[in-house]
């Protein structure tokens, strides 16, 4: 029998970034919030003197359990999708926090172009730049409207940085000043002038100085150990939703936070939906939690997930191009980059911090012709220092021997010789790629699974070939005696890590046909139901997605606040 939980005025769907804002906005304004996480509660007391690399980085003790909840992969609908059964490509997370626990910190903005895409490439170079079956869309807002929103994340995170030239306009600096530049950042900055490009420091969540934001929340400094990807912050510099926006929700006494608590429908009757039903995974108790509003604040496949499996908006075909939940999945392309190997010069790579860097934006965007090149958008080129662990780094030329005594050599030679520039590179949608249920797999509960259809395209191809040829250049003008590139982007492997940055699959737009939510992250079909995340996104731009989703949620949660108060579909 499903136990029925009093009525609140809000129920969130994950506690991670996207619902740590809500709850932390809407808390404060009085609302009555439950916070629904189907992992365990986190502190950091939980990372303390945690540098184990073989637990966290290798056996992955903060993401999600697979034999619980996965993906299925397929390369184009003629396939059969199997299930994801080991981590590679990318890393869910697990718990309180989610991903925003285990990030790396870096916190770009998106670019105007972004915002405005189709509209700006059309008139910049015409239809005819675009393929047809390339799906981008404008986003239904625009850079200025999302501009305070960016500047209020940054504020509550305390992001150290400098300004980007060739970034959107800025209402303010950012509220702390940027990291240290290690000796390769300097060599980077040095060699990136000379080719006149435009450096800049890494927009870093990971604090250059103790810091209390607007909402009272005190943090140290960084303290460069370098264990931020994988891992949890034992010192709270690295901002994350755990150290920030949950602790302020909390002290309002007005957030009911629930872990383990596995959410499996989101409940609704005609057009207004009226809770959530989930399942208490420590006892295996199903229950039922009504609110006027619902927000849907999960991972990105959870999010389509959730909606596909409780039948609310029309589900992606991809052989018509209509319907909207799963539409438009993205990724990203990071493969352009280049390793320069230094047979004179040694380097302290194994210290460091997951948003220590410097970057160049010159081939970002926009932001140079592209009448010239087969691709639209492009990359940021940068020479980051997140620190070299022992297990999973072994830098060695790619014809040494891959055993042995000569092996061994060439690998206690280079771990501290090579330095890496790489891109991270644009994911534009098509009409191939999206989002919907695996009518095979299930989970762990016995539904379906999310099966995601994905490859690399031409696009992807030119992108990725041209932004190594930048990238060994830059080496050769640092004076790397050997620089090895990526040649030819081959098929998308799941099985080998690249980034979390999946996007897409119920996105925003100003058209309910061509969009599920609207620029409050309000779906179209549902008025009560908000869906919060990097799902928004009509496409993946050159950049980390979470300033983007950071800025968003800020946005809905006002967006939230006048729906409470209102009850109608947001302008």
């Amino acid at each position: 029998m499903v136990k029925k939980m009093p009525k609140k005025d809000v129920v969130i769907v994950g506690v991670g970034w996207g619902g740590g804002i809500i709850a932390s906005e809407l808390t404060k304004k009085g609302l009555d919030v439950v916070g629904l996480e189907r992992g365990q509660e986190r502190t950091t007391e939980d990372y303390f003197m945690a540098h184990d690399e073989l637990r966290y980085a290798v056996r992955g003790e903060l993401f999600q359990d697979l034999s619980k909840e996965t993906i299925t992969f397929r390369s184009n609908s003629g396939m059969r999708a199997l299930p994801m059964r080991q981590y590679g490509s990318f890393l869910m997370g697990s718990g309180l926090g989610g991903a925003g626990v285990h990030w790396n910190g870096q916190l770009y903005r998106f670019l105007p172009y972004d915002f405005e895409i189709r509209s700006k490439t059309i008139d910049r170079y015409g239809k005819d730049k675009i393929p047809g079956d390339m799906t981008i869309q404008d986003w239904g807002i625009t850079y200025d409207e999302l501009e305070p929103y960016f500047d209020k994340f940054e504020k509550m995170a305390g992001v150290s940085g400098e300004e980007n030239p060739f970034g959107g306009k800025r209402s303010d600096k950012y509220p702390t000043p940027p990291m240290k530049h290690s000796p390769q950042m300097k060599m980077f900055k040095e060699a990136t002038e000379k080719l006149n490009y435009h450096p800049f420091t890494v927009p870093s969540a990971n604090l250059s100085e103790p810091y209390e934001n607007p909402d009272g929340i005190s943090r140290a400094a960084c303290e460069y150990c370098a264990f931020c990807e994988r891992f949890g912050c034992e010192y709270g510099a690295k901002a994350d939703p755990v150290v920030t926006v949950i602790p302020v929700a909390k002290k309002t006494g007005k957030f009911d936070l629930r872990t383990h608590s596995w959410v499996r429908r989101v409940l609704h009757k005609g057009n207004k939906a009226t809770g959530v039903l989930y399942t208490d995974v420590t006892t295996g108790e199903e229950i039922e939690q009504p609110a006027d509003i619902v927000v849907l604040t999960s991972y990105v496949f959870n999010n389509a997930k959730l909606l596909l499996n409780s039948e609310i908006g029309k589900p992606y075909d991809p052989s018509t191009g209509k319907g909207v939940i799963g539409k438009n999945y993205a990724y990203q392309v990071i493969k352009g980059n280049a390793t320069g190997f230094f047979e004179d010069k040694k380097f302290n790579n194994f210290a460091g911090a997951g948003a220590l860097g410097m970057v160049i934006d010159d081939f970002n965007g926009d932001n140079f012709d592209h009448s010239d090149v087969d691709f639209i958008h492009g990359s940021y080129l940068s020479l980051t220092q997140t620190g070299k662990r022992p297990i999973q780094s072994n830098p060695i030329p790619s014809d040494s021997p891959t055993w042995g005594k000569k092996f061994k050599e060439n690998s206690l030679k280079y771990i501290n010789q090579t330095l890496s520039v790489g891109a991270m590179g644009a994911s534009m949608p098509f009409k191939q790629h999206y989002l919907d249920l695996d009518p095979m797999y299930k989970d762990t509960f016995g539904d379906p699974l999310i099966r995601m259809t994905y490859d690399f395209k031409e696009q992807d191809r030119q992108l990725a070939k041209f932004t190594a040829r930048k990238a060994h250049k830059i080496l050769e003008e640092m004076g790397a005696d050997r620089v090895e590139s990526m040649e030819e982007l081959g098929p998308y492997n799941i099985t080998t890590y690249q980034s979390t940055h999946n996007t897409g699959g119920v996105i925003m737009g100003d058209d309910p046909n061509t969009s599920a939510v609207n620029n409050y992250l309000q779906m179209w079909d549902m008025e009560n139901l908000f869906v919060v995340g990097a799902s928004a996104f009509p496409h993946n731009s050159g950049y980390n997605p979470t300033g983007t989703v950071g800025a968003l949620a800020y946005r809905a949660a006002e967006g939230i606040l006048k729906y409470n108060k209102d009850e109608e579909m947001l302008a």
